[in-house]
């Protein structure tokens, strides 16, 4: 892929399609990480004098304006970190787009609403996906790729307007694609993956090409109830597919036939309803009563995932242990990530609600070896797909 350093950029219009997803509560940021991590390449890009028209997309408006996903907060916040106003367009591709690019001097930023208020950004159709394109890539001369978050998606904006204009890849996507590189190019041993988050449907794919690779692979979240049952144990009223229990005993079966160490909690959380306030208890992994529901892995598992955790050279964690913005059922996320940084090894947070937890629950991100932008884009590089943003660059 070439760079940005492969651009000549001075006095011309640079598209970034950058990651810009971030959480919103009452239309005020609750994490900033994704805009922040945004920063580096812009600022590159504007200290060489380009125009920057910045694209991302918020939530899934699915074709429609609607106010509560706008980018305008975001603009907002871009703007106090860079330390420059930036000119938020109402629309796309429409006259408030064309006027904010026309608008913009040398080193100058401009930010588009919504790139999901157009429905063909994620058309299905590729004639309806192409027509926007053509009408997003007018507005640029050039192309800088750099929202690793939505790199696996083949939306307009990451795959059609790249094979319309010069391109490069921005600073984020190189340094997340290096990292990957390590978690599956001559990956330095013992490996640990670490997975939770809520259903083991969201992680097959990486589990299973993972049993190849991973020397151990540590369960957790809500997830992890379909692998208790799987073995036969009581789960109350947790989280569980059903559909998945054979799927879950034949990865247990070739973990074992393999060599993989599977590592599962000993030990849970159980409330008697999905609330910081419910009655909870620590009980045993094997003994959920049928009455209850688990919310966290148990401290005595956070222990063993430590553990296990401590003589790992190389640890990928996707997914957090428990609901972890609930108080009580924080502990869990809290001992991995302490896990994490203890264990010395190369780690790498595969973002999402890893990356959120990581913020929430106080951690220094520098004591983590990388943070990743992208839960989604990540997990399907581990499960050896093609990634149409990544693609795109290359060619």
């Amino acid at each position: 892929m070439r760079t940005i350093d492969d651009l000549d950029v001075a006095g011309r219009r640079v598209l970034v399609r950058a990651d810009l997803n971030v959480p919103l509560e009452d239309g005020a940021i609750t994490d900033d990480g994704r805009i922040r991590a945004s920063l580096p390449t812009i600022e590159a890009l504007r200290s060489r004098g380009a125009k920057v028209i910045v694209c991302a997309h918020l939530g899934r408006p699915k074709g429609e304006v609607k106010p509560e996903f706008s980018l305008a907060p975001v603009a907002a916040r871009l703007g106090e970190l860079l330390g420059t106003d930036v000119t938020a367009a109402s629309d796309v591709v429409g006259d408030s787009a064309r006027a904010a690019v026309d608008g913009l001097e040398d080193g100058g930023v401009a930010l588009l609403e919504n790139l999901r208020f157009e429905p063909g950004e994620t058309s299905k159709d590729d004639a309806e996906r192409a027509a926007f394109a053509d009408r997003l890539a007018a507005l640029a001369d050039l192309y800088v790729g750099d929202g690793f978050g939505a790199v696996h998606r083949k939306h307009a904006s990451v795959y059609d307007v790249p094979q319309r204009l010069p391109h490069a890849a921005g600073g984020l996507i190189v340094a997340e694609v290096e990292v990957l590189k390590r978690l599956t190019e001559n990956v330095e041993r013992p490996y640990a993956v670490v997975l939770g988050g809520s259903k083991v449907s969201d992680k097959l794919g990486v589990i299973d090409n993972l049993l190849g690779k991973a020397d151990r692979i540590l369960v957790g979240g809500g997830m992890v109830f379909t692998f208790l049952k799987a073995q036969g144990h009581e789960v109350g009223r947790s989280l569980l597919e059903e559909d998945q229990l054979d799927t879950v005993r034949e990865y247990l079966r070739r973990a074992e036939e393999s060599g993989v160490e599977f590592v599962l909690p000993v030990d849970i959380v159980a409330a008697t309803a999905f609330a910081a306030d419910a009655d909870h208890d620590v009980v045993e992994a094997a003994a959920i009563p049928s009455d209850r529901l688990g919310l966290d892995i148990g401290p005595e598992s956070g222990k063993l995932f430590a553990s296990r955790l401590a003589g790992a050279r190389t640890v990928f964690w996707n997914g957090p242990m428990g609901v972890f913005e609930m108080e009580p059922y924080s502990h869990g996320t809290r001992a991995v990530a302490q896990g994490l940084i203890d264990s010395g090894a190369f780690t790498v947070v595969g973002g999402g609600d890893s990356a959120a937890a990581v913020r929430r629950l106080g951690f220094d991100e520098a004591a983590f070896s990388h943070i990743s932008t992208g839960g989604g884009a990540s997990l399907e590089y581990l499960e050896g797909k093609t990634l149409p943003g990544l693609q795109a660059l290359e060619d």
